[in-house]
């Protein structure tokens, strides 16, 4: 399908319509930030940002969330209640290429070949994703050196790229194209606008000036799980876990029960292996006993082991772990001290 358009006058629109079919979501000013949350409104969405605080992933693998409730003080057993499925389609609009790819990523893990959690799984497949493209990347932005980019494509139904007064619309999937197919402010693109769109995409690429060996990085952790580099690069780290929370890939999780009476519910919360007791075991051992271990774990897995499972790192280089960073931890400071052992 060609390149299609959308006046921006025209999103407010089409947003109020889409709220009138599907759970829509979008980023929205909040508090002097930048969140993903459910709009009732196409006036709420706030389109004009860098990116947000907090990646999206959570509209998939909330923060906390019921597994199911059960009551044990039924008379003859106990019952067992799972959360009602979403029955109503969903869509992301105004994603970022990065948090639509780190999606992909995750896929590996909740909805791979051999495992399947229905929770994600569910939300997943009955959303869609419409990107729209970094025409300013952040200093702190190194998508490139991760296989994406500011208009990568990766992950996303429909991706947008600001061109001024309008927004030229790239089709990827059979689910973008029919929705592209349904509304009529997407128009055809004019040649103009795809020249404009191509000077666009040049631009923003060549302002991401950080280029990092992914793949040699990878090759060199095989052999550094015992170098004491991991002392001196972990001195600086609190163990705050704000790297591992802002993270669009970052996918670590604990299970309780919380329980009252003989009533109870099985939750799942985010948890993080910058945390002490992460790995803390019933015996009092932890194998994580300092942040040199708990470092070195967050290192390791995104750029080797996640790589030997999956074939790919568990980064998209969306930069929020530096900008929030208290002790300003710069990963790819960390990145190219690891290619330069």
């Amino acid at each position: 399908m060609k390149e299609l358009e959308i006046a921006k006058t025209e999103v407010v629109s089409l947003l109020n319509t889409l709220i009138k079919e599907y759970k829509v979501f979008a980023p929205v000013g909040q508090n002097g930030f930048i969140t993903f949350q459910e709009i009732h409104s196409g006036s709420e969405a706030f389109l004009d940002y860098i990116n947000s605080k907090k990646p999206p992933k959570e509209i998939f693998f909330p923060q906390s969330e019921r597994l199911f409730s059960y009551d044990l003080s039924k008379g003859e057993g106990w019952s067992v209640e799972e959360p009602a499925s979403e029955k109503k389609q969903r869509i992301i609009f105004g994603i970022r290429p990065c948090d639509a790819r780190s999606l992909v990523l995750l896929d590996n893990v909740f909805d791979g070949q051999l495992y399947k959690d229905p929770y994600y799984s569910g939300k997943r497949k009955n959303t869609t994703i419409i990107a729209i493209g970094c025409n300013q990347p952040s200093s702190t932005c190194f998508c490139t050196s991760l296989g994406g980019g500011p208009f990568s494509q990766d992950g996303s139904d429909l991706i947008l790229v600001d061109i001024g007064q309008k927004y030229i619309v790239q089709v990827v999937t059979e689910k973008g194209k029919k929705l592209a197919k349904k509304h009529n402010e997407f128009k055809e693109a004019e040649d103009n606008s795809l020249s404009l769109m191509r000077d666009t995409i040049e631009t923003a690429e060549a302002l991401i000036k950080s280029k990092i060996e992914v793949q040699k990085v990878t090759e060199k952790l095989d052999s550094m799980f015992d170098d004491p580099f991991w002392d001196l690069v972990s001195e600086k780290c609190l163990g705050c876990a704000v790297c591992t929370y802002l993270c669009p890939t970052c996918y670590c999780f604990d299970i309780t029960d919380e329980v009252t009476g003989q009533r109870g519910e099985r939750v799942r919360t985010w948890d993080s292996c910058a945390f002490p007791n992460f790995t803390l075991q019933a015996s009092g051992v932890n194998p994580r006993p300092s942040s040199k271990e708990r470092l070195r774990q967050r290192i390791m897995h995104k750029f080797n082991y996640f790589v030997a499972n999956h074939g790919m790192a568990a980064c998209v280089g969306c930069g929020r772990c530096i900008k929030e960073c208290p002790v300003n931890l710069d990963i790819q400071v960390v990145l190219n001290s690891i290619l330069n052992r």
